[in-house]
């Protein structure tokens, strides 16, 4: 008959280590919160701006809607955003452009920003929102309803929009280097389907993929330390 083998409890320096790079990563987080300049994505549904879901070159608004693009600075958290400064008024927009069989009117609400916000050395090209009807395809994107009446555009290898009518003449939503710079007053929200931080555009605030995927692997050290204790007790 074999003797139980002794009980080896789970080691403290393990224990010790695993915790400690958790909280190395829970305490790097708020740095996470960086402050960005870019165009930020906006749905006029229902007469009132909601921080789009999707980006410009997926989404495929039906007719009569309001889509909104406005140049920020803004970090990561998207109920607190700042949008156009013009309300989503498809009537007002697109009254004096007739409907067209096969054909949908997007209204569209651009908004360069103030000069607060513009990057040094460059000027908002005016200082209220524009508004113009695209009249595109009945499967048209925004992207593709804002190139009908803002060209130039602008994007990056990620296909994230840069610039809208040539504005910025350089940069595509990289974090600022001094965040402390950033204006008084300048919106805190986070970046759509239009610009960075989030790959994709599409998420708001909170941990970042990264951090999640760091915070996910130490846990499985710490349960494979575990398991691996009780494993030894058994035999």
């Amino acid at each position: 008959m074999r003797r139980p083998r002794p009980v080896r409890p789970v080691r403290p320096a393990l224990v010790a280590g695993v915790l400690g790079i958790l909280l190395t990563l829970l305490a790097a987080s708020p740095a996470l919160a960086s402050t960005y300049r870019y165009w930020s994505f906006w749905d006029g549904a229902g007469g009132t701006w909601a921080y789009a879901t999707q980006g410009p070159s997926s989404m495929r608004p039906a007719d009569g809607s309001v889509q909104g693009f406005r140049f920020v600075v803004s970090k990561d958290a998207a109920d607190q955003a700042a949008p156009p400064r013009t309300a989503p008024d498809f009537a007002a927009i697109c009254s004096a452009t007739a409907p067209v069989t096969g054909k949908k009117r997007i209204a569209l609400v651009i908004d360069f920003g103030t000069p607060a916000e513009a990057q040094a050395g460059e000027t908002p090209p005016q200082d209220t929102p524009r508004t113009a009807c695209a009249q595109v395809g009945p499967d048209a994107t925004t992207a593709e309803a804002l190139a009908e009446v803002a060209k130039p555009l602008r994007y990056n290898s990620a296909a994230l929009l840069c610039a809208v009518s040539g504005y910025p003449k350089q940069g595509c939503g990289e974090p600022l280097a001094d965040t402390s710079a950033a204006p008084s007053g300048a919106p805190s929200g986070a970046p759509s389907g239009a610009t960075p931080p989030a790959a994709s555009g599409d998420s708001g605030g909170g941990p970042s993929a990264g951090l999640l995927a760091g915070i996910a692997a130490v846990a499985a050290l710490a349960a494979a330390a575990v398991w691996q204790s009780r494993r030894r007790r058994t035999r």
